[in-house]
């Protein structure tokens, strides 16, 4: 039966059979009894836990088909799950990477990668002309975010897959921001797709988790698979099991987060104390045809740039009362932050503010704004 994301996501696990539970029960063992034959094991038989688990077994089958994907990797983060891509890739490759990407993945490609011999190109994504002509023939990879973090820039994903894959490249998308309920990568042409699950999956700022998908179960998938494994960045069995329990209610989170943002996003785009609003589902955005078109919702995430520069952004943030001043995004709570306070080489405006929007009313959201911005 082919069921419907909502439906898949609910039914992301068999019932106990054990004890009947319908909900799956936290296997913490780090060791299994197996038979012993003399024979090689197949690859999910559970033996040892950094190799699979019952918990993480059952997370990566869920996330791999909402994503219309072959295989999934439940990562210890988001950021453990770009670097272990990056690792399976060898020395001497070419990397061409949007110039928006979050800033922890060019610390990474600056500081750990390029010493150890991979040579990335940072292009505007938006810009079609200026990736072809950053494409090599080492280029083994092209990757991006989509909408990015926290400039809210779109790429043509589909466009791009023809480009990446021109050249024999592999097309990676970060699809955290829209998450499988929004848009999907890999029917779009994407090869990889990498999430943070402590965002919108998990939802409830408790998880600290990552994935990597596959559309295909190729050679460079089993070399990522055999780095996790034998890394062992695999993810925990609790965080596996909260990251489970939070897809089963994610449609229905982020229509709701994205329909909050939508309406604090026309408040402050007619407010004269904000100089512009970056949010992909309003009008005013300059990719708003392509978020129509590519993004089934918006999400929750928006930024917004302040009138006056950076003081009265930081000001701002001081008087909100329900939004609290902290990173990350996609749980529960409303959430702000100043992000050239905390981006490390930053190239963020200084009166930029990260709104991440939760699933309070939006009517009290909008007041507690607008008492902050008068």
């Amino acid at each position: 039966m082919n069921l419907r994301p909502e439906t898949e996501a609910v039914h992301n696990a068999n019932i106990d059979p054990s004890s009947g539970a319908i909900v799956p029960p936290i296997v913490l063992s780090t060791t299994f009894e197996y038979e012993t034959t003399g024979n090689e094991h197949a690859p999910d038989e559970l033996i040892y836990t950094r190799y699979q688990n019952p918990n993480r077994a059952a997370l990566e089958n869920s996330l791999a088909k909402l994503e219309g994907g072959a295989v999934a990797h439940a990562i210890a983060s988001g950021s453990a799950a770009m670097l272990t891509i990056f690792q399976a890739l060898e020395s001497g490759c070419h990397i061409v990477s949007s110039d928006d990407m979050y800033f922890g993945i060019r610390v990474q490609l600056n500081e750990f990668f390029a010493p150890w011999g991979l040579e990335t190109s940072y292009v505007d994504m938006s810009d079609l002309d200026a990736l072809r002509a950053a494409v090599r023939p080492q280029t083994k990879l092209v990757i991006f975010e989509s909408p990015t973090n926290p400039m809210i820039r779109l790429a043509d994903i589909a466009a791009i897959a023809e480009i990446a894959h021109a050249s024999g490249a592999l097309l990676l998308v970060d699809n955290t921001v829209a998450t499988p309920v929004a848009q999907n990568p890999i029917a779009l042409g994407a090869d990889i797709v990498v999430m943070s699950l402590t965002k919108y999956i998990a939802g409830h700022h408790d998880v600290l988790g990552g994935v990597i998908i596959f559309a295909e179960e190729d050679g460079f998938a089993e070399r990522v698979m055999r780095l996790v494994r034998i890394g062992g960045s695999v993810l925990s069995p609790m965080n596996c099991w909260l990251a489970a329990r939070g897809l089963q209610s994610l449609a229905y989170r982020v229509r709701a987060h994205s329909e909050n943002a939508r309406q604090v996003a026309c408040f402050l785009a007619e407010h004269p104390g904000i100089e512009r609003v970056l949010y992909p589902h309003h009008p005013s955005h300059p990719q708003y045809e392509l978020a129509r078109r590519q993004m089934r919702v918006g999400s929750g995430l928006m930024s917004i740039l302040v009138k006056g520069g950076r003081q009265p952004a930081i000001d701002l943030v001081n008087r909100l009362k329900l939004f609290t001043s902290a990173t990350s995004f996609g749980g529960t709570h409303s959430l702000i932050e100043h992000r050239e306070s905390i981006e490390e080489s930053s190239n963020t405006p200084a009166n930029l503010l990260r709104v991440s929007i939760g699933l309070e009313h939006p009517a009290d959201l909008i007041a507690d704004l607008r008492q902050a911005l008068a």
